[in-house]
């Protein structure tokens, strides 16, 4: 036999050896598991500024319709018009499917403004709007909340825009 007919003969012996497999196989496995795991957390990041934005939105549009009560009997009217529980959903579309998705439940507070003149105590109301809902980390319940506030005078705004 030739040299160059032997050289041909052992060319299929070249391959991997187990332990170059196996460690190449840990490091695919490791590399899988992180792109998962990337996915996973990013889909929750987005949720999350998903509600958070759609709480802000609950709050704006309860902030900008308060600003517009009349002061005598809309603003202080806690029973047909600033009610001190409200719940709104996250999808109000998918309230008929069920897939409406959290579920913002509110407080409105209605105060008198600390350190105020006595002269302004019955002219001016501070207005807090909360919103709760409760986010899923797996199977762990975790209460979020989102708050803001205003000011309502008597002679405000609404005078404006009503005419009065």
């Amino acid at each position: 036999m030739r040299l160059t007919q032997m050289k041909s003969a052992h060319h299929g012996d070249h391959a991997y050896s187990l332990p170059e497999v196996m460690i190449t196989v840990l490091l695919v496995a490791a590399m899988v598991i992180s792109l998962y795991a990337g996915f996973t957390s990013g889909f929750a990041v987005i949720q999350l500024a998903r509600e958070n934005l759609r709480a802000t939105q609950i709050l704006m549009q309860r902030m900008e319709t308060i600003r517009l009560y009349r002061w005598g009997d809309q603003l202080l009217d806690t029973t047909n018009y600033l009610k001190p529980t409200f719940v709104e959903l996250y999808d109000p579309s998918g309230k008929v499917t069920n897939s409406a998705g959290a579920r913002y439940t509110g407080k409105v507070d209605l105060s008198i403004p600390p350190n105020l003149p006595a002269a302004y105590q019955t002219n001016m109301r501070a207005i807090t709007v909360t919103v709760y809902w409760t986010n899923y980390s797996g199977t762990n319940k975790i209460l979020r909340a989102r708050q803001m506030q205003t000011y309502a005078a008597k002679h405000g705004m609404q005078n404006y825009i009503f005419g009065r």
